[in-house]
Protein backbone atom coordinates (compact mmCIF):
# COMPACT_ATOMS: atom_id res chain seq x y z
CA UNK A 1 0.00 0.00 0.00
CA UNK A 2 1.69 3.30 -1.22
CA UNK A 3 -0.66 5.79 0.96
CA UNK A 4 -1.15 5.60 4.77
CA UNK A 5 -4.67 5.00 6.21
CA UNK A 6 -3.79 8.79 7.58
CA UNK A 7 -2.77 9.94 4.16
CA UNK A 8 -6.17 8.59 2.77
CA UNK A 9 -8.45 10.31 5.27
CA UNK A 10 -6.72 13.65 4.37
CA UNK A 11 -7.20 12.79 0.90
CA UNK A 12 -10.85 12.10 2.19
CA UNK A 13 -11.48 15.16 3.75
CA UNK A 14 -10.16 17.02 0.87
CA UNK A 15 -12.27 15.28 -2.00
CA UNK A 16 -15.30 15.68 0.25
CA UNK A 17 -15.01 19.42 1.06
CA UNK A 18 -14.49 20.20 -2.72
CA UNK A 19 -17.54 18.32 -2.88
CA UNK A 20 -19.40 20.36 -0.63
CA UNK A 21 -18.69 23.23 -2.73
CA UNK A 22 -19.16 21.48 -5.88
CA UNK A 23 -21.30 18.73 -5.29
CA UNK A 24 -20.96 17.62 -9.54
CA UNK A 25 -17.66 17.39 -9.15
CA UNK A 26 -16.25 14.05 -11.49
CA UNK A 27 -15.03 12.01 -7.86
CA UNK A 28 -12.11 10.69 -9.69
CA UNK A 29 -11.23 13.82 -11.12
CA UNK A 30 -10.50 15.47 -7.25
CA UNK A 31 -8.67 11.95 -6.41
CA UNK A 32 -6.20 12.71 -9.15
CA UNK A 33 -5.82 15.93 -8.04
CA UNK A 34 -2.54 16.92 -7.32
CA UNK A 35 -3.58 18.60 -3.97
CA UNK A 36 -5.87 15.84 -2.41
CA UNK A 37 -4.00 12.66 -3.77
CA UNK A 38 -0.46 12.50 -5.49
CA UNK A 39 -1.56 9.13 -7.87
CA UNK A 40 0.78 8.31 -10.44
CA UNK A 41 -0.58 7.76 -14.08
CA UNK A 42 -2.75 4.90 -14.54
CA UNK A 43 -2.41 4.03 -10.75
CA UNK A 44 -5.66 3.04 -9.02
CA UNK A 45 -7.65 5.16 -6.58
CA UNK A 46 -6.82 3.63 -3.22
CA UNK A 47 -10.25 1.29 -2.40
CA UNK A 48 -9.96 2.96 1.40
CA UNK A 49 -10.50 6.69 -0.42
CA UNK A 50 -13.46 5.68 -2.47
CA UNK A 51 -14.97 3.66 0.64
CA UNK A 52 -14.79 7.16 3.01
CA UNK A 53 -15.91 9.14 0.43
CA UNK A 54 -18.83 7.43 -1.00
CA UNK A 55 -19.61 6.13 2.60
CA UNK A 56 -19.87 9.60 3.90
CA UNK A 57 -22.05 10.81 0.93
CA UNK A 58 -24.05 8.20 0.61
CA UNK A 59 -25.13 7.96 4.24
CA UNK A 60 -24.60 11.67 5.00
CA UNK A 61 -28.23 12.10 6.32
CA UNK A 62 -27.91 9.22 8.99
CA UNK A 63 -24.51 10.51 9.77
CA UNK A 64 -25.44 14.03 9.99
CA UNK A 65 -28.48 12.88 12.67
CA UNK A 66 -26.08 11.10 14.69
CA UNK A 67 -24.13 14.01 14.93
CA UNK A 68 -27.28 16.17 15.59
CA UNK A 69 -28.05 13.83 18.46
CA UNK A 70 -24.93 14.40 20.14
CA UNK A 71 -24.47 17.96 19.32
CA UNK A 72 -25.11 20.02 23.50
CA UNK A 73 -28.25 22.04 23.64
CA UNK A 74 -29.34 24.61 21.23
CA UNK A 75 -26.73 23.87 18.79
CA UNK A 76 -27.28 22.98 15.03
CA UNK A 77 -25.69 21.36 12.25
CA UNK A 78 -25.16 25.08 10.42
CA UNK A 79 -23.48 26.29 13.21
CA UNK A 80 -20.81 23.83 12.76
CA UNK A 81 -17.73 25.17 10.57
CA UNK A 82 -17.85 23.13 7.10
CA UNK A 83 -14.23 21.54 8.33
CA UNK A 84 -15.24 20.66 11.44
CA UNK A 85 -18.48 18.65 10.21
CA UNK A 86 -16.78 17.21 7.29
CA UNK A 87 -14.25 15.66 10.06
CA UNK A 88 -16.97 14.51 12.22
CA UNK A 89 -19.14 12.45 9.20
CA UNK A 90 -15.67 11.07 7.91
CA UNK A 91 -15.12 9.74 11.99
CA UNK A 92 -18.81 9.04 12.39
CA UNK A 93 -18.69 7.05 9.18
CA UNK A 94 -15.75 4.63 10.40
CA UNK A 95 -17.66 4.50 13.95
CA UNK A 96 -20.64 3.43 12.15
CA UNK A 97 -19.27 1.18 9.27
CA UNK A 98 -15.90 0.01 10.10
CA UNK A 99 -15.77 -1.88 12.75
CA UNK A 100 -12.10 -3.16 11.94
CA UNK A 101 -10.81 0.50 12.93
CA UNK A 102 -10.75 0.80 16.72
CA UNK A 103 -13.00 3.61 18.12
CA UNK A 104 -9.20 5.35 20.01
CA UNK A 105 -7.47 5.74 16.48
CA UNK A 106 -11.08 7.28 14.46
CA UNK A 107 -10.83 9.27 16.59
CA UNK A 108 -7.13 10.31 16.93
CA UNK A 109 -7.49 10.09 13.70
CA UNK A 110 -10.07 12.74 13.29
CA UNK A 111 -8.27 15.14 15.73
CA UNK A 112 -5.34 14.72 13.88
CA UNK A 113 -7.88 15.78 10.50
CA UNK A 114 -8.68 18.97 13.08
CA UNK A 115 -5.41 19.73 13.85
CA UNK A 116 -4.31 20.03 10.45
CA UNK A 117 -7.59 22.23 9.04
CA UNK A 118 -9.06 23.18 11.78
CA UNK A 119 -7.74 24.52 15.62
CA UNK A 120 -7.68 23.41 19.50
CA UNK A 121 -11.18 25.08 20.38
CA UNK A 122 -12.42 22.86 17.29
CA UNK A 123 -10.82 19.86 18.49
CA UNK A 124 -11.59 19.77 22.08
CA UNK A 125 -15.12 20.23 20.56
CA UNK A 126 -14.77 17.42 17.76
CA UNK A 127 -13.29 15.23 20.48
CA UNK A 128 -16.55 16.28 22.79
CA UNK A 129 -18.85 14.87 19.80
CA UNK A 130 -17.05 12.02 19.31
CA UNK A 131 -16.74 11.27 22.96
CA UNK A 132 -20.28 11.12 23.01
CA UNK A 133 -20.95 8.94 19.68
CA UNK A 134 -18.35 6.36 20.35
CA UNK A 135 -20.95 5.56 23.24
CA UNK A 136 -23.36 4.09 20.25
CA UNK A 137 -20.75 1.53 18.78
CA UNK A 138 -18.87 -0.13 21.73
CA UNK A 139 -16.04 -2.18 20.12
CA UNK A 140 -15.36 -6.04 20.73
Amino acid sequence: MRFSRHSIRIAAFKALFALETNPEADKRDLYENEAVLPLNEGEPVPRFLEELVSGVIDHQAELDQLIQSHLASGWTLNRITRPNLIILRLATYELRYNSEVPTAVVINEALELAKDFSDETSRKFINGVLGNLEKEFPRN
